[in-house]
């Protein structure tokens, strides 16, 4: 648990109050200067702050009545403002007027440049974590990693199965619908296993991961949030880092390589069902054109595409877990994001890694 801190700043726009820490059972804020002029504006900078209850809402109401300022609620909470609105309803409380475009544009700005240190400085600790490992000093249990082999691994195979199976499918039906109108539908086979093996394979492996085990992250971890058993660990003098998320980020990152292939073969299986029950192909001229068109260079991008998914996906799960806030709606939250911040990572990094291939001419 984070001490409940309050510190007063005086601005050239007028007073700021900065409350950090757990303010849940705390109401009692600090007294502000005592020269303050009435009618002075109070914005609240509550980007540090990690838990709050409806007496914080009173506290700040009755301070801001009190001494006849007009209270700046942009900065705060979505349910801290709720209740503040009410309160300014038939009581003498006067709120700032509502904030221009430009200042919403900076307070956007300013939240997105705070989530993307918090996830910088993320990396930065499982990067240290991993280094820490490769030297043997690492405090990672070896039980904790085969049981994420386990979740992330073996337990995913049905679901891969499945949707990889359907992907391939539907791209050797509607690649060879095309291709037989010029009487060219045994390139069928170039067209399924290069772009299965290449492209597909990992990018339907990632974006399955990232529903399914980037979420469960999210949630595992936001959970021990919530329940303060990360403060637990780190009032013990353990690394949460290392003992949680070293062990999901390993495990995803090894069994990538093993589920994009797999996930490869299933699709190329649904090609060659395709080819055969339904075009009319040769079992043996279809694998023959498979074979020729398969080169080392599309199996090892395509391992290593699916190898870079997973992790991202890993970093977005643990990253929004570990960052999550106190209740069952942050965690909920959390666990939301993860999913987003996942596919949108995975988006972004098959756009980068194609587009390098391709001018690299591999």
């Amino acid at each position: 648990m984070v001490a409940a801190e309050a510190q007063w700043l005086t601005q050239s726009g007028g007073l700021q109050l900065q409350l950090s820490g757990d303010w849940r059972g705390r109401a009692q804020l600090p007294p502000p200067p005592a020269d303050l002029p009435a009618g002075q504006s109070l914005s609240i900078d509550t980007s540090r702050l990690t838990d709050y209850d409806s007496g914080l809402a009173a506290a700040l109401w009755a301070l801001a009545a009190d001494r006849g300022l007009r209270l700046d609620i942009a900065g705060l909470p979505e349910g801290l403002r709720e209740v503040l609105k009410l309160a300014g309803e038939g009581a003498p409380l006067r709120l700032a007027p509502p904030e221009g475009l430009l200042v919403q544009i900076g307070r956007h700005m300013s939240l997105r440049l705070r989530r993307a240190r918090t996830t910088l400085v993320f990396i930065g600790e499982v990067l240290q974590a991993a280094a820490r490992a490769l030297r043997g000093r690492s405090a990672m249990r070896r039980s904790d990693l085969m049981f994420q082999l386990q979740a992330t691994g073996p337990a995913s195979l049905g679901i891969v199965s499945l949707v990889c199976g359907l992907v391939g499918l539907i791209i050797a039906y509607m690649g060879a619908a095309q291709l037989q109108r010029f009487g060219a539908h045994i390139y069928m086979a170039d067209l399924v296993t290069v772009g299965v093996v290449r492209e597909v394979a990992a990018l339907m492996t990632g974006v399955i991961l990232a529903g399914r085990v980037g979420a469960a992250f999210a949630a595992q971890l936001g959970s021990m949030q919530a329940n303060e058993e990360v403060d637990a660990l780190r009032s013990m003098g353990l690394n949460p880092v290392e003992h949680l998320v070293l062990p999901r980020v390993l495990a995803m990152t090894l069994m990538a390589p093993l589920l994009t292939a797999y996930a490869a073969l299933v699709g190329c299986a649904a090609g060659l069902a395709v080819a055969v029950g339904i075009f009319d192909l040769e079992p043996f001229e279809y694998l023959s054109r498979s074979r020729e068109s398969l080169t080392f260079a599309h199996l090892g991008i395509g391992l290593f595409k699916g190898t870079v998914y997973a992790l991202l996906v890993a970093l977005a799960g643990c990253r929004q877990g570990m960052n999550a806030g106190r209740s069952a709606q942050a965690v909920g939250d959390a666990t939301t994001a993860a999913v987003v911040q996942a596919i949108v990572w995975i988006t972004v990094a098959a756009s980068a890694l194609t587009i390098m291939f391709q001018k690299l001419d591999w």
